[in-house]
């Protein structure tokens, strides 16, 4: 019985050692390649698994870019439609006068804070020297007509002098553009009553402009300034974001000087 159990060990040893032989000369034979394949049909269902986790996200990737762009625009027409609504608005409060409404097709970066092209001209009744509104107030004056375009000077251009007066107090000065939101005003006045706050509106005696149109309101005041005292305004209306404008005729001119392309400049009173 030992004998046998002893056989029965040792034969059970050998056909390992022989095994182990066998594959040893298999992995040197295919260079690896059997256990490769063993190995691959061993972890198969997990290529799967990564396989399909992978074309998801292949998927998504795809998609996802997709959304945003439908999310981008969808927030675009939001925004144009909110900007149509205070136009409408705006319009709206202004019936009794009869204005165009004229997109805004050009501005270039060196002329950002001084021209605008608009998208309507003479075939629409625009004429030079009409007045450019836009939500909050006046924003400049048409220089220039084509049958389909029209070039606007804005308040902000340095070139651009009017007429202005502030609201509460009635003290008298004139507007020069700084090249950013805001503008000058200089007093005729040598000690004006003006504070940070008040509103300034076109002056009645502009003669360019007619009175009474909202400008902006004085952030600050420096009354030591020479030659004249000095206020800086803030723009009512968004000059630096304009989209869409109002054109309104210049009742304030008359049709000789509205036939000029050159843009009036009103200069201070001595």
């Amino acid at each position: 019985m030992e004998t046998r159990s002893w056989w029965n060990r040792s034969r059970n040893q050998i056909i390992l050692l022989g095994l182990a032989i066998l594959a040893a000369w298999l992995v040197r034979q295919t260079q690896g390649a059997a256990l490769y394949e063993m190995y691959y049909w061993l972890t198969r269902p997990f290529h799967l698994a990564t396989a399909t986790v992978t074309e998801q996200d292949k998927i998504v990737r795809q998609i996802d870019p997709r959304i945003n762009q439908l999310e981008a625009q969808l927030q675009e027409v939001q925004i144009q439609n909110q900007k149509f609504q205070e136009l409408l608005n705006y319009v709206n409060s202004k019936k009794q006068d009869k204005g165009v409404v004229a997109p805004v097709i050009g501005r270039s970066a060196d002329s950002w804070w001084k021209q605008i092209i608009i998208g309507r001209g003479s075939q629409d009744g625009i004429q030079n020297q009409d007045l450019v509104v836009a939500p909050g107030g006046l924003i400049g004056r048409v220089i220039n007509v084509t049958p389909n375009t029209s070039k606007v000077m804005l308040l902000s251009d340095p070139m651009s002098r009017i007429g202005i007066t502030i609201s509460r107090s009635r003290n008298m000065g004139f507007l020069k553009g700084k090249a950013i939101e805001q503008g000058v005003m200089e007093f005729f006045e040598s000690d004006p009553n003006v504070k940070v706050g008040d509103v300034v509106v076109t002056s009645a005696y502009s003669q360019i402009v007619p009175p009474g149109i909202p400008i902006g309101k004085v952030i600050s005041v420096d009354m030591n300034k020479a030659p004249a005292p000095e206020a800086i305004l803030e723009f009512f209306a968004p000059i630096s974001s304009l989209e869409w404008v109002i054109v309104y005729r210049n009742q304030k001119l008359n049709s000789e000087s509205n036939k000029t392309s050159n843009p009036s400049i009103e200069l201070p009173k001595n």
